[in-house]
């Protein structure tokens, strides 16, 4: 077997130099040095002002050509009559306009962006000599002044010489070839040089041969520069019989023979002697084992030992042969008994996923339905809406001038100048932004805003400096004629029908004409304040129409508090299918303000209960819970089911703070705090913003709030914190605070008969037996919600002996299990559970478990149904 140089480590003895041919001492790696490396340490590097000076000469030389070429390619067509030699070229350079125009070059206008030497010098690059190829120019010159300006080397000296220079042949020469098979090209894409260059070899060696050339230039061009391996695919080994041994010894002798002739020559004569003593012992140990199978020999280096019995320095090495990656086991075994093994495939085999009960019930009866108890359900339809107005802002030029120069005319007699102007029209309030010049002083403006006002004799000038995100200076002027919103016309839009937000809300419209819709899940409370007779009403009706055309009754339900007993009595037609109310109440609509407390302790109860379920069933919000319950991954028999969104609304939260003060507030509170996540969600509404009614604990808990207009700016700073809603011109028009942001919107206006016709139509259609149940409250005094207004005796239902029955005999008193055993309803079986504990059968609500059955067996609770049936 040959040997390679590379196969042994270096036989440098320490302290000495390599033995080489002729013995003398071979340079270390160190000492040896590139043609770059020389070439680079001619260059001094030093921190001097020349090298600075040329450094910096290189940049602006290297841009100044990036800009000429650049512009070239864009102007050569303009600028040909004036840098061709046969008007002169470089001869015209330092011509002046006259002696030009004697030439016959009229008007004198080089279009290049570096004027006429910018043009020259392109034309020479690019037209006369490489083409496109110039732009390597641009390259070498910055390469240089870069490194002789920062001293960093971004690449050697000699492979941008080396590299360039070829690059701009072969790119020159290679674009006229390709060039050359169109007709019409710009000859400045490769130069005169490659055009005359691909025209003498095609003469010589035809189009075929020009390409062949180029594409061997270009590929030993990648070898050079990138060491390419070209590798074919690597066939199978085969097993090698006794003949296929025996050769491939043979073949290694006479290699190794050959190597040894070589070394003769190479090799000191104690090396030579020892190594073909070590040569015949491996050759004589292969004869002995031909049986054996071989696949492969390898050269394996030991380490260097010096000789000390040698009369030179120099180190002895030996060679073992070595058979790659065969085991000890492999190598002893005779060659009958290796055998070809076939090749083994494995499938794999798609692992089967084992279904649930969940995906078991979803296949066999669908995902849970909750519309399904009133799947006839119909929304209302928009024809029970009416239409005010044409619908179109329409505002006369003239207005707008007339606002415009008013303000310009104001800003000036105070020394204000103003480069810009701008107006938005809205349905009611058109607004003009201003760009001051620089130097104004935004307050001076600010403080402008009554004289604004006195001058265009317009009620509710508001100034917004500066516009959030606009750099701008708004000021809302009312227009003389404003447009009414129609809720028609906010439902009936794309944005409102095809929303997907779980609570949408259509307030009306925003400066910009444009329809504004809110997401009261999101906000998550929303707090509304006003003045008397400013449209608070109408914002509330409006935000209940919403919901109302929007949600199903399985999915929505409101618990309405009205002090004033007038405001909301609007929805009493649609208790059985939107509203909540306390178990054993008459009317679901509150007014009572003992009956608010309870009612608001209960929705605090309902809010735990819920949070439990959601701790059962690991999720985090309602919506994740609604989802799960729908793809039957709950099960009711724990209690589990499926939790429409609760919205309730206060009209007046004023009487309610003046009457019941911290029993409201407390549990309001607690509301605004957690409710969120189990969807309960409120809508306060208060004519009075002043700080008595509207705490620092309400405040900080409803971050989205609806301010009408106010008598005063501490009311509305009260309810805005910042001023504006002073200065609102009424009759809807309103601010809506989010956070940071504040937007001006007109309310969309539902008058009161289009609200009865709703309701109307709601209620005319079939709905669940009752209001939604919340549950009961049993406050200190032990009075509760309702179960001491049950009457067992006359308004006991006609199962509850059954149910008492079926309860006692399960040990589990569950809704659900008189819903599934009796096929009953939701509403009706909490009728019947809330009997049952009014009767002492079973005991009170505990969260997500089952109440606990207050008798043992059937036999009790049978002498107490003869007890109780005595009393009848």
């Amino acid at each position: 077997m040959s040997l390679k140089g590379n196969q042994f480590r270096s036989n440098t003895v320490k302290g000495e130099g390599k033995i080489r041919n002729n013995g003398t001492p071979k340079r270390s790696r160190d000492e040896q040095s590139t043609f770059g490396t020389r070439f680079s340490g001619r260059i001094n590097f030093q921190n001097s002002k020349a090298v600075k000076i040329a450094g910096l000469f290189f940049l602006v030389l290297s841009l100044y050509f990036f800009i000429a070429f650049t512009s070239y390619l864009f102007t050569w067509q303009n600028d040909q009559s004036y840098i061709s030699a046969a008007n002169g070229g470089w001869n015209t350079l330092f011509k002046t306009r006259e002696e030009l125009e004697t030439l016959g070059f009229k008007e004198v206008v080089v279009e290049n962006w570096l004027g006429k030497l910018g043009a020259l010098l392109a034309n020479q690059f690019m037209y006369e000599w490489f083409g496109i190829a110039s732009f390597l120019f641009v390259i070498a010159f910055f390469v240089m002044g870069y490194r002789l300006l920062f001293k960093v080397r971004l690449i050697a000296l000699d492979k941008l010489f080396g590299y360039g220079f070829f690059l701009l042949l072969f790119i020159s020469v290679t674009i006229a070839y390709f060039h050359s098979f169109i007709l019409e090209y710009p000859h400045y894409l490769e130069g005169e040089f490659g055009f005359w260059t691909n025209k003498i070899l095609e003469a010589q060696v035809g189009t075929a041969g020009v390409g062949a050339f180029l594409l061997f230039i270009g590929l030993t061009a990648l070898i050079i520069a990138f060491n390419l391996d070209f590798k074919l695919p690597e066939k199978k080994k085969k097993i090698m019989l006794n003949d296929d041994v025996n050769d491939l010894i043979s073949n290694v002798e006479e290699e190794e023979d050959d190597d040894v002739q070589e070394d003769e020559y190479t090799t000191p004569a104690f090396q030579r002697n020892q190594i073909k003593n070590d040569r015949s012992d491996h050759i004589g140990g292969e004869k002995e084992n031909e049986t054996r199978l071989s696949q492969n020999l390898e050269v394996k280096p030991r380490k260097v030992e010096l000789d000390s019995d040698a009369s030179s320095n120099s180190p002895s090495f030996e060679l073992e042969p070595l058979i790659a990656n065969e085991p000890e086991s492999e190598r002893n075994m005779p060659l009958s008994e290796v055998k070809e093994s076939p090749d083994l495939l494995v499938e794999r085999v798609k692992e089967e996923k084992p279904l649930t009960t969940a995906d078991t019930l979803v296949e066999q009866f669908g995902q849970y339905d909750p519309k399904l108890d009133l799947s006839g359900y119909q929304h209302p339809h928009l024809d029970l809406l009416k239409d005010y107005g044409s619908g179109k802002i329409v505002v006369n030029n003239e207005e707008l001038e007339a606002n415009k120069d008013k303000i310009v005319e104001t800003l000036s007699n105070y020394n204000i100048e103003i480069d810009k102007i701008k107006a938005t029209i809205g349905p009611t309030v058109t607004l003009y932004e201003i760009i001051p010049k620089p130097g104004v002083r935004i307050s001076k403006i600010k403080n402008l805003e009554d004289d604004i006002a006195l001058s265009l004799a317009a009620l509710g000038i508001r100034i917004i400096a500066p516009m959030p995100g606009k750099g701008t200076i708004g000021i809302e002027v009312p227009n003389k004629k404003p447009e009414m919103v129609a809720m028609k016309a906010v439902i009936a839009t794309e944005k409102f029908q095809h929303t997907e937000m779980d609570l949408p809300i259509a307030l009306g419209k925003t400066i910009s004409n444009e329809v504004y819709i809110a997401d009261l899940a999101k906000m998550p409370h929303l707090l509304v304040a006003g003045a008397t007779g400013q449209g608070k009403s109408v914002g509330i009706n409006a935000i209940i129409t919403s919901l109302l055309y929007k949600k199903h009754p399985a999915e929505l339900k409101f618990v309405m508090v009205d002090p004033k007993k007038v405001e909301l009595s609007l929805f009493k037609t649609i208790e059985r299918h939107f509203l909540a109310k306390l178990p054993g109440e008459e009317e679901a609509i509150i007014t009572d303000t003992k009956k608010v407390i309870n009612t608001l302790n209960s929705l605090c109860i309902e809010m735990d209960q819920r949070y439990d379920l959601l701790k059962n069933a690991q999720v985090r919000n309602l919506r994740e819970y609604n989802n799960k319950f729908v793809n039957r991954r709950l099960n009711p028999e724990e209690g589990h089911r499926f939790m429409p969104f609760i919205v309730l609304i206060v009209d007046e939260f004023a009487d309610l703070m003046m009457t019941a003060g911290k029993e409201v507030e407390t549990p309001i509170a607690r509301l605004a705090q957690l409710a969120r996540a189990v969807g309960i969600h409120l809508v306060i509404a208060t004519q009075r913003p002043s700080v008595n009614i509207i705490t620092g604990t309400i405040k900080a808990n409803f971050p989205a709030r609806l301010a009408f207009r106010v008598l005063s700016k501490v009311d509305s700073r009260t309810i805005l914190d910042t001023g504006g809603a002073d200065q609102l011109i009424g009759r809807g028009d309103m601010l809506l605070a989010t956070g940071s942001d504040l937007i001006r919107i007109q309310c969309a206006f539902v008058d009161t008969p289009e609200v009865e016709e709703i309701s109307e139509f709601i209620g005319a259609q079939r709905g669940y037996p009752s209001a939604f149940l919340l549950p009961e409250y049993v406050d200190e005094n032990g009075e509760g919600s309702g179960l001491s207004d049950i009457d067992l005796v006359n308004d006991r239902d006609a199962l509850f002996e059954e149910a008492a029955r079926l309860i006692v005999l399960h040990q589990q008193g569950s809704t659900s299990l008189i819903q599934r055993k009796l096929k009953l309803g939701y509403n009706r079986a909490g009728r019947i559970i809330d009997q049952l504990e009014a009767a002492g059968i079973v005991g009170p609500f505990e969260g997500s478990k089952a109440r606990e059955v207050l008798y043992p067996d059937e036999y009790s609770l049978e002498q107490f149904l003869e007890s109780l049936a005595k009393k009848d």
